[in-house]
């Protein structure tokens, strides 16, 4: 099995520099973020809109804290079951892992938001911008949990299941790359084309498009991966993610309706 060998053949471990060790979840992390800032950029160009090279800049590094803090954050709520309360100290511990997207999802959004406000950027076009970026990140975010043997999915008999190191000895679906390629991919390919028409699509559109689709497919997915052990099924039935997926879904539905209800022009500044 193809995958199968290329998963045992990687090493988390990227590369080390006497005591200074780099893994190939942060290198995602970082190449997620330059790819977004481009794209953003490239983007607004496109559309004609008065942003500079600062300005998507500024808006990244506030949307980078953002995610940092409320992927974290959103990890200690939603996944902790109350390990970080008895624990309070292990929630700066990121090295040893657990960021959820959701919370990184409100952080990036509020982190942009403030940098928006005090740069006099439209906050909505700001939001679309990103959300055209935004896939590539969970594209090489999904690829980091692939090779870090985590977030794997559930039993299968397939030619790509991969036998996890983690995971027992039993063949699992590889479902972190079903999510890098419909999360990733896809979605960014679908966001694309939609950005190609000028002058843009109405305010909302991207955004509305980036949940509606994540949601979904996240939603789907979670039928295959296995959901977080100190968690298990909610209800007997729907994972952690599933729960948090279904408000994206309503929430980008809603946005996509008024986008094209009210029709508002992407803008730069505001005055």
């Amino acid at each position: 099995m193809f995958l199968n060998d290329l998963y045992h053949a990687l090493d988390p471990v990227a590369f080390s520099l006497g005591p200074l060790t780099v893994r190939w979840y942060g290198l995602a992390y970082l190449t997620g973020f330059v790819l977004a800032g481009i794209i953003m950029y490239r983007t607004a160009r496109r559309w004609r809109l008065d942003l500079t090279l600062d300005d998507v800049l500024n808006v990244m590094t506030g949307v980078c804290l953002g995610i940092i803090v409320g992927g974290r954050l959103g990890y200690v709520i939603f996944y902790g079951a109350g390990y970080y309360l008895a624990n309070p100290l292990a929630i700066l511990a990121v090295n040893e892992g657990g960021m959820s997207f959701h919370g990184g999802l409100v952080g990036a959004i509020v982190g942009g938001a403030i940098v928006c406000r005090s740069t006099r950027i439209n906050i909505a076009t700001a939001c679309d911008l990103i959300a055209c970026g935004a896939p590539w990140g969970l594209f090489f975010g999904r690829l980091a949990n692939f090779v870090n043997g985590e977030l794997w999915g559930k039993e299968c008999d397939l030619p790509w299941g991969v036998m996890f190191e983690t995971g027992g000895n039993v063949y699992r679906h590889p479902s972190q790359l079903y999510e890098a390629l419909l999360e990733g991919v896809a979605l960014f390919f679908v966001l694309w084309a939609l950005s190609r028409k000028v002058p843009p699509r109405p305010q909302g559109t991207f955004m509305g498009a980036f949940l509606v689709w994540y949601g979904v497919c996240r939603f789907l997915i979670e039928f295959v991966r296995v959901p977080d052990i100190q968690l298990g099924y909610l209800f007997g039935f729907v994972t952690m993610g599933q729960l948090l997926s279904l408000p994206l879904i309503f929430v980008g539905a809603w946005l996509l309706v008024r986008a094209r209800r009210e029709a508002r022009p992407q803008v730069g500044h505001v005055d």
